[in-house]
């Protein structure tokens, strides 16, 4: 289980900044600015955003040190300075920024080595994961914007013989506690705090639907059929004149997957990615399915059955397969395999209950609108979970880019119904 370490911290540093750099590095100045569209940012803007970040919560809000830019707030303050404004302000160069970033590195690192200091990790962690989560979105940003596949991957972390898993696993009902616990080392807020919610005995699919699973919908018209969408969703697909995921093609000799700025053979097995909440509706009324609630993915996640099977026992997994941290063979998670795996791979990732990664390959739409959990109260950073609250849908279990360090059982991500860009596919359940 996770433990909050300032030397761990600060190797955690370095190694965000060098991912943030194999994500950018071999880019032009025009493509680290980019268009402006309403899914991503300016990549110049956000990676010095990301160093922001680190010195406003720990160097000036906890330290009380002076900015280490006069004009900094006016550049990288992402609650002050709108979304579209971003490209139009005067920003360093990229020496420029990569010297304001080094100086952060720096200041905050040597401030972990000086002796004792628990809210100082906990708001360098914070800034850390942070950090990752931008890393992610630098990684969808490039898929968005055809840009070359970044240099993070890794030899044989790509898994496309491993098959699919068929079936359903059988959940029993009983009392759930859903939510992080005062146990579990660093949270955020919209995690906050293990409560108990009743279940109803249910049945989920062991593995996230693939490619050659959506393919039939597709196949089978089902973007064309108004009654497998429900009004905001049919709305929805009418504006994006789609007829299949956003980044296939059915080219003369078969279907093709776009993966970043190649066109490729479409792997049947591999897990269904880059698709919105709903479309995800529209498969499961077609398959006479459901998505699952968020108490439900992480009941099939974390829970384990009681001695006779019965009901849930009172012990929760911090991670599908137990309390320690990914082995490679548990999860397709850091980047290293540059896509979606087979959904039969990783079977060493496997939670009490048979499903298979549930951490890692894709983060998972569920049915729930995104709610703060009773007696919610917002951290710190006081804009991280609230503006979203009502408004988006939660998804779980991160996907192939997240980092391992940060990505837990409970983790809730939230994105609005209509967001195909991000790393995002689904399980289902079968209807009660």
């Amino acid at each position: 289980m996770y433990k909050l370490n300032p030397d761990q911290i600060a190797k955690q540093i370095d190694d965000a900044h060098q991912r943030s750099m194999a994500l950018v590095n071999d880019l032009s100045p025009e493509q680290l600015m980019g268009p402006r569209l309403a899914t991503v940012n300016p990549l110049r803007w956000e990676i010095g955003h990301a160093a922001y970040f680190y010195e406003y919560w720990v160097l000036r809000q906890h330290l009380q040190r002076s900015p280490i830019r006069e004009d900094v707030d006016r550049l990288y303050d992402s609650i002050s300075i709108a979304h579209d404004d971003r490209w139009d302000l005067p920003l360093p160069t990229m020496p420029q920024t990569l010297e304001y970033i080094q100086t952060v590195k720096e200041q905050v690192k040597a401030c972990l080595a000086n002796g004792d200091d628990t809210q100082r990790d906990y708001l360098a962690q914070y800034a850390v994961f942070h950090h990752d989560m931008h890393n992610e979105a630098y990684t969808y940003t490039r898929q968005t914007l055809d840009y070359p596949e970044p240099g993070i991957g890794k030899p044989g972390y790509s898994i496309l013989n491993a098959g699919v898993l068929e079936g359903d696993a059988k959940i029993p009902g009983g009392e759930f506690m859903l939510g992080a616990r005062p146990t579990d080392g660093f949270v955020f807020d919209n995690e906050k705090w293990a409560h108990p919610v009743e279940l109803e005995p249910f049945e989920i699919a062991m593995a996230a639907v693939s490619n050659g699973d959506y393919l039939r919908f597709v196949e089978a018209d089902g973007y064309n059929r108004r009654e497998y969408w429900d009004e905001e969703g049919w709305e929805w697909r009418n504006k994006a004149r789609l007829e299949h995921p956003v980044y296939w093609r059915l080219d003369a000799d078969g279907w093709k997957i776009k993966q970043f700025d190649q066109w490729q053979p479409m792997p049947m097995n591999a897990a269904l990615v880059h698709v919105c909440w709903h479309e995800a509706q529209a498969y499961c009324r077609w398959a006479g399915r459901r998505l699952p609630t968020e108490a439900e993915w992480e009941a099939a996640a974390s829970a384990e059955p009681s001695v006779d099977g019965s009901t849930l026992s009172p012990v929760k997994r911090y991670l599908p397969w137990g309390d320690t941290p990914p082995r490679p063979d548990q999860a397709n998670l850091d980047g290293y395999a540059l896509g979606t795996v087979d959904v039969g791979a990783y079977a060493a990732g496997d939670s009490a209950f048979g499903c298979r990664q549930m951490i890692g390959n894709v983060w998972e739409w569920t049915q729930d609108t995104f709610q703060p959990f009773p007696g919610f109260e917002p951290d710190m950073y006081r804009d991280y979970s609230q503006p979203l609250f009502g408004i988006t849908r939660v998804l779980r279990g991160g996907a192939w880019p997240t980092r391992g360090r940060m990505i837990r059982n409970t983790w809730r991500t939230y994105y609005g119904p209509d967001r195909n860009d991000v790393f995002a596919g689904f399980r289902t359940c079968a209807e009660r």
